[in-house]
């Protein structure tokens, strides 16, 4: 049987606290999503510069790193969820701004948010139904991964357009595999901390997300 094909049998027990796993993960994820779109809206109603993307991304880092690790078991740890999601959603703000302030922008977003949902759904939805282990797709995604942080690195230097287009196709690639790999850890009891579970699965849509603005604003010539 292929990795690809093959499905985890498991006791009643631990599906049924797979779950609740899922069913908290999901719970907060609508949730973190509503909070990012309520503060990339504060941050536009506050016209905030291309410096508080920086800024909020920084602090994102900062805790998701140094202090979810170590509040990921708690109640604090959903206080420091919300923080990160906001944080990024506050950044989305001047991103945002400018691609609405073009002719199609609103048309931008709008297919930008809506390719970002159909393909989470998608995804998420094939692994759910399927109940396949994608556990094989972990090291290919963080080695691409890794791949793609250095070649964006360079581009800092290089700003060649094509990279960075070919960079923001790569990265929504990757992060589809991660959104099988993340729901698939769940639902087979890989993931048991639905407030990890949360932060990957949201880090994923929020770089598809991006990436297709990035995407589509090229192509629609908006991007400068």
């Amino acid at each position: 049987m292929n990795p690809q094909e093959r499905v985890i049998a498991r006791p009643i027990g631990a599906v049924v606290e797979t779950n609740k796993v899922l069913r908290n993960t999901y719970a907060l994820l609508a949730l973190t999503l509503l909070f990012s779109g309520m503060t990339a809206g504060l941050s536009m109603a506050l016209n905030m510069g291309i410096g508080a993307n920086l800024l909020s991304f920084i602090g994102s880092m900062v805790l998701l790193w140094f202090v979810l690790p170590r509040t990921a078991n708690s109640a604090a740890g959903i206080a420091v969820v919300f923080a990160i999601t906001g944080l990024l959603g506050f950044g989305l703000g001047p991103m945002l701004s400018h691609y609405l302030s073009v002719a199609n922008g609103s048309q931008i977003v709008g297919t930008a948010l809506g390719g970002t949902g159909v393909i989470f759904l998608a995804l998420s939805g094939y692994a759910l139904v399927t109940k396949r282990d994608f556990s094989f797709l972990g090291g290919m995604l963080v080695a691409g991964f890794v791949i793609v942080l250095l070649a964006a690195v360079v581009n800092i230097f290089a700003g060649i357009p094509a990279l960075s287009l070919a960079i923001s196709a790569i990265v929504i690639f990757i992060m589809s595999g991660f959104i099988l790999f993340d729901t698939s850890r769940i639902i087979n009891g890989g993931e048991t901390n639905y407030i990890m579970a949360t932060v990957g699965l949201y880090l994923s849509i929020y770089n598809i997300f991006t990436s297709l603005l990035h995407l589509l604003g090229a192509f629609g010539g908006s991007d400068e």
